[in-house]
């Protein structure tokens, strides 16, 4: 297996490839074309069976100034290192990358996956996000 140089440690590496193989097993099960809450709730089932913590839903303060603005739902935080954003759409574009960025800068997480579970193949649909 080609191993590229990652700015994360390897238990970071690791969560990521673990959190990857939850999602798979989800895709390969129901296949494309539901909605983002199906998933969500399959992954929840896989992530709990393979003993990963995570939070689903998670509210994030956002700052601006020292001001509270709102708060922010993410899609899951697991193991409190990695944001899990997904996706049920015809296909990424720039804003749902920029959006994933900006949900890791705000919740100070370094690690991000953007997943569009609505792809015939499911490594299609990842995208991969460092801070």
């Amino acid at each position: 297996m080609l191993r590229i140089q990652s700015p994360l440690s390897e238990e970071l590496e690791d969560l990521i490839h673990r959190t990857i193989g939850c999602c798979i097993v989800v895709h390969r099960e129901l296949g494309p074309g539901l909605l983002e809450h199906i998933y969500a709730r399959a992954i929840c089932i896989e992530l709990t069976a393979a003993r990963i913590p995570f939070e689903r839903e998670k509210k994030i303060a956002v700052m601006y100034r020292g001001e509270l603005l709102c708060e922010q739902r993410l899609d899951f935080v697991v193991k409190g290192e990695l944001l899990l954003e997904i996706k049920s759409i015809e296909r990424l574009v720039a804003i749902h990358h920029a959006q994933t960025l900006s949900y890791m800068r705000i919740a100070h997480l370094r690690a991000g996956l953007l997943i569009n579970f609505n792809v015939p193949i499911l490594q299609d649909g990842i995208r991969r996000k460092v801070l």
